[in-house]
């Protein structure tokens, strides 16, 4: 068998990955993105190329790892090699700004988002919005930057602040901000574009939301909210019995834009509308919900690896006879 190849920049969040396939037996190789080179003129090695590139990698000093990416992805594709997530999706993982516009596109409920070029923009299309509203990076990840802003005047003071820091694309979002009920998200899994499972996120302590194990910081709840954490002190809780009609529609949406593994974020208003805000198709899974349900995503995506394997090796059978 062939090799799986996985584009990543991150040690930590490979690492899993790279357990369960060396417990199967699965021959695998990571290509860092910090460096390297590919020479233009030769064909890839044979094999499956899985793009597990983050939109956050400049929070880990890769602020260029897009770009590798971009470079190696475009090379592999117009190769023929079979590429889990290509370039399209390349291009969602780093821009909300894309994510919005094509799920609207497919009828999926998103908040109102006005993409802003430059403070004075922002400032002004903000008239527009009631407060509180959101101002979040374009390119962000791991929920790092989003800001629930309370009126004009805190965000133009904020906006003004010495540490204030515009999104790695310098392309701001305001976004309509959706008020749930209960402090809590749902973040679904799909590997294959096919649902594996929900997980309830407790949203008590902020935005930043990245559910694998290395992103963890124990901190308390700010000061008189009440942190919704499971019975094991986790703030995610896998549902088993998930069923809504969103699953449906986001399976389709992922087929359609060749997005074969993702985490989707939706949050319900107080009348039960649902809105979709975020696609991530780094994805991770929370160790400690998952041993608690009993059910791992990660034993799936190998499955899926494995099966993507022998697809690619029969097809190279196929042209080479």
């Amino acid at each position: 068998m062939s090799t799986v190849y996985v584009l990543h920049e991150n040690e930590q969040w490979f690492a899993p990955i790279r357990k369960v396939l060396d417990e199967r037996g699965i021959k695998h190789a990571s290509i860092f993105l910090d460096g390297g080179n590919i020479d233009l003129t030769q064909p890839p090695a044979p094999g499956v190329y899985f793009n597990k590139t983050s939109a956050s990698s400049y929070t880990r000093n890769h602020p260029h790892a897009p770009d590798y990416s971009a470079a190696i992805l475009t090379w592999l594709e117009v190769n023929g090699a079979r590429v889990i997530n290509p370039s399209s999706v390349l291009r969602l993982e780093i821009s909300k700004a894309d994510q919005y516009v094509r799920l609207q596109k497919a009828g999926i409920n998103v908040p109102r988002a006005v993409a802003c070029f430059g403070k004075a923009d922002i400032l002004e299309k903000a008239k527009t919005f009631k407060a509180p509203f959101i101002l979040k990076p374009n390119r962000g990840g791991k929920g790092i930057g989003i800001q629930l802003i309370q009126s004009l005047k805190v965000l133009e003071d904020y906006l003004n602040h010495p540490e204030y820091t515009s999104s790695m694309d310098d392309i701001m979002l305001l976004q309509e901000y959706i008020k749930a009920p209960q402090p809590f998200i749902h973040r679904l899994e799909f590997i294959g574009s096919k649902f594996v499972y929900a997980v309830k996120v407790d949203t008590s302590q902020g935005f930043e939301l990245c559910p694998a194990e290395a992103c963890r910081i124990d901190t308390p709840a700010p000061a008189g909210e009440v942190c919704m954490t499971t019975s094991a002190g986790n703030l995610f809780e896998i549902q088993k019995d998930f069923n809504d009609p969103i699953i449906a529609k986001l399976e389709a949406f992922l087929a359609e834009n060749s997005i074969s593994v993702a985490g989707v974020e939706f949050i319900r208003d107080a009348a039960g509308k649902t809105y979709v805000y975020d696609i991530n198709t780094n994805t991770n899974y929370n160790p400690a919900a998952e041993q608690e349900a009993g059910i791992y995503a990660i034993q799936k995506l190998a499955d899926y690896l494995e099966a993507e394997l022998r697809k690619s090796a029969e097809q190279s059978l196929k042209l080479a006879s």
